[in-house]
């Protein structure tokens, strides 16, 4: 499932190729949605905004339109009637002049006025955003101290929307990784130089993740092992998708375990409990 850095991608990306621009066309592939396209054709796309794993696409007329990409959702934008061969069933289009904007698989898509962006049931819940840059470590640590959420687990607590918005798998292990935290510790478990370094790196790798297209091992190390020949999926991340590999750290073998229902990568030594 995308995360955090990557959708704010798609939505730097989608707003470079529609804001601004008049949606001469709008596909819905849901019958509950179709209504909406004669309401959304004409107006003018004002701003794509993502929140947390979401994206809202907003319209001068008020509307704004909510997509989740879920696991399998993809945009694409192209030239008018260009869009690239793909077994993918076409779920929402915005057509424009110039480009097209086309989201493939989604299912979880719904139209809603904008002032009721803030109170739907998805961005309601989300925590802080990751890749807020006016959010400070201090917060993040105070949130992960908070009654509410320092008696759980790390491995199921990086994954509620609620707690930080926009993490997910990769960055889950990746953070507990830079933070010196075993998954299975809880917040109230560690010391407050685990809580520092956690808050930190929570901030610091969706930050870089976005900024690199997901790179969020050490830039240094990552450009040193590219030039060595090392694959993307092997210089990308310190630990994530590493099983058996070497620790960049320190040379122990990095351990997969299914944790929440979802895979998450550890060196047994680095995050020592």
């Amino acid at each position: 499932m995308p995360e955090g850095p990557e959708i704010r991608r798609a939505a730097d990306k989608i707003h470079r190729a529609i804001a601004g621009n008049r949606a001469q066309d709008v596909f819905f592939a849901f019958d509950h949605l179709k209504p909406y396209e004669d309401q959304l054709i004409g107006g003018t796309i004002t701003q794509v905004t993502p929140y947390g794993k979401a994206l809202i696409t907003a319209f001068d007329n008020g509307f704004g339109v909510y997509s989740h990409n879920q696991l399998y959702g993809k945009w694409v934008i192209c030239k008018p009637n260009a869009a690239p061969p793909t077994g993918r069933q076409l779920r929402f289009a915005i057509h424009t002049e110039l480009k097209w904007a086309l989201l493939y698989s989604a299912s979880d898509i719904e139209v809603l006025p904008l002032d009721q962006v803030p109170h739907h049931p998805y961005i309601a819940k989300l925590g802080p955003d990751t890749l807020d840059t006016t959010i400070t470590p201090d917060q993040i640590a105070a949130r992960a101290l908070d009654v509410a959420f320092r008696r759980r687990r790390f491995a199921g607590l990086l994954l509620d929307q609620g707690f930080l918005g926009g993490i997910g798998n990769y960055l889950r292990s990746e953070i507990l990784y830079v933070a010196g935290i075993h998954p299975n510790q809880r917040p109230m478990d560690c010391s407050p130089a685990q809580i520092d370094a956690f808050a930190t790196a929570a901030l610091a790798l969706p930050q870089q993740s976005y900024r690199h297209r997901g790179i969020t091992n050490d830039l240094a190390l990552a450009e040193q092992l590219k030039a060595q020949g090392q694959r993307r999926r092997d210089y990308r991340h310190w630990v994530f998708g590493r099983q058996s590999k070497p620790c960049h750290r320190c040379g122990t073998s990095i351990e997969k375990l299914m944790l929440s229902g979802r895979r998450c990568y550890v060196c047994s030594r680095c995050q020592e409990p």
